[in-house]
């Protein structure tokens, strides 16, 4: 009895567990389907989703474009007025500044040479006076003395007149030349500065030509965009465009022995342009690209989304594709730099890889393969620039103390010759001082002499210079008179 109702029990737990499974299997496939119909709904949801982020993508990016065509008319126009304004201002105040010179020049010219000519006719002036003066006193004092101190008075008078010509044209030689000399000196000043204001007018006058030439080059460059629009159509065209832009920044930022153009490398590729730069970084190959056709398809009016998504996947792979060249063909162990440069002429394709396109800026990276447009290719030029400078600063350091040793010395020469200049032109003037001091001693000795004011003849001969004449005094530069009659 035990084992029958063990069989029993054992037989209705068994049913219970099929039950239960049977239960679960029906559970299980009502589950399935329902996940089957929740994926289908999440599917088509996303999916519109997806289209409303494109419409709205798409429309944000026609309005974008809009926005860049009209800011850009708005920017050409301020900057054509802004430079228009500039230039008129730059030649109306180059102008003034011409006449105002000139004037200025002419005026200061005329001024000195007027000064210079009156201190030469003073002075001969002053010479000739005095000799006439003391030449008829001399006349009329012999004729009215007696016959007794006649001979005296005669030998003591052409004493004393050979001894006044000889100092008075050792005077007029000195004077003369130290005139000669100021006079040379103002008018090698002055012919030096006609020259360098004539070479500053001539500079400025080719400035302003250049200034204006580069205006009508911007306003024909305005008039012609749709002829280079055309232009860029072509492949070739497009190619020629790259390498003439690259060629004129690189010509304008680096020195000529700092690149090639057109270099054939060891494997036979030839690069557009080679900057040979110092160790470590050695010689970095730049090449243009201008992937424009697909560019223009991404952003054509009319154009359907799917054929926008089209033009910028093969956009995208046309980089790739460039880099892969670039790195493949130029990047060569040994000869060329661990880098290369790939220079995008345009700075609207430059904007949109940087902007939308990070994964291609990053493959380039990648190949070691750096991506520039014209702006940022000026930056790598004027670096490359400033380290050439560098090396050859530190190359020519040693001229470079040479000739500032050599300055210094002629700097020295020119304060100690200037001090002699001016010492010689202080002693000039003590010396005009010192001969108007004489003649007024001379004057008073012969007025002394008109008024017979002489008791005997010993008196007179205290003119004459005696057996070891006496050293001259700052009084008597010239050595005429006696301590005697300077007393007087």
């Amino acid at each position: 009895m035990d084992g029958a109702t063990l069989s029993l029990v054992g037989a209705i737990f068994l049913a219970l567990a099929a039950a239960a499974l049977v239960a679960a299997l029906l559970r299980m496939g009502a589950l399935g389907r329902a996940q089957q119909v929740l994926e289908a709904n999440l599917t088509q949801a996303l999916e519109e989703k997806h289209r409303g982020m494109l419409k709205d993508l798409s429309e944000g990016l026609t309005k974008l474009a809009d926005r860049l065509g009209g800011r850009q008319d708005e920017v050409a126009e301020r900057l054509r007025a802004a430079v228009s304004q500039e230039l008129r201002q730059s030649r109306e105040a180059l102008l003034a500044l011409q006449l105002t010179q000139g004037e200025e020049l002419s005026a200061n010219r005329e001024a000195m040479s007027q000064k210079i000519a009156a201190l030469s006719a003073e002075v001969q002036t002053r010479q000739e006076s005095l000799k006439s003066e003391l030449l008829s006193r001399v006349l009329e004092r012999i004729a009215e003395q007696g016959r007794a101190d006649q001979e005296l008075i005669r030998n003591t008078l052409a004493s004393a007149s050979t001894l006044l010509a000889g100092s008075v044209e050792g005077l007029t030689r000195t004077v003369e030349g130290r005139l000669g000399e100021i006079g040379g000196k103002v008018a090698e000043r002055l012919d030096t500065g006609f020259e360098r204001t004539n070479e500053t007018f001539a500079n400025v006058m080719a400035r302003l030509a250049t200034i204006d030439e580069a205006q009508k080059k911007i306003e024909g460059l305005a008039t012609n965009v749709v002829s280079l629009q055309e232009l860029l159509g072509d492949k070739r065209a497009r190619g020629a465009f790259g390498e003439v832009q690259l060629e004129a920044l690189v010509r304008n930022l680096l020195p000529p022995n700092a690149y090639s153009f057109q270099h054939t490398l060891s494997n036979q590729s030839r690069v557009d342009c080679l900057l040979h730069l110092p160790e470590p970084t050695g010689a970095v190959p730049v090449d243009s690209k201008f992937p424009l056709e697909n560019y223009h398809r991404m952003f054509e009016v009319g154009r359907a989304e799917g054929e926008r998504a089209q033009a910028q996947k093969l956009f995208r792979a046309d980089l790739r594709r460039h880099v892969d060249d670039i790195a493949s063909r130029y990047l060569i162990a040994g000869e060329t730099a661990s880098g290369a440069i790939l220079f995008v002429p345009a700075e609207a394709v430059f904007a949109e890889i940087h902007a939308y396109h990070a994964e291609v800026v990053e493959y380039a990276m990648q190949k070691r393969v750096w991506i520039v447009s014209p702006t940022t290719l000026m930056a790598v030029l004027n670096t490359a620039r400033a380290v050439l400078k560098d090396v050859e600063t530190r190359r020519q350091v040693h001229v470079i103390q040479e000739e500032l040793s050599k300055l210094g010395r002629e700097f020295g020469r020119f304060d100690e010759r200037m001090r002699k200049l001016s010492d010689h032109i202080r002693q000039a003037h003590e010396d005009a001082q010192n001969v108007r001091i004489t003649s007024d001693q001379i004057s008073r000795r012969f007025a002394e002499i008109e008024r017979v004011e002489l008791e005997q003849p010993g008196s007179i001969r205290s003119l004459e210079y005696p057996a070891e004449a006496p050293p001259e005094s700052p009084a008597d530069p010239v050595g005429i008179l006696s301590p005697q009659g300077e007393g007087g």
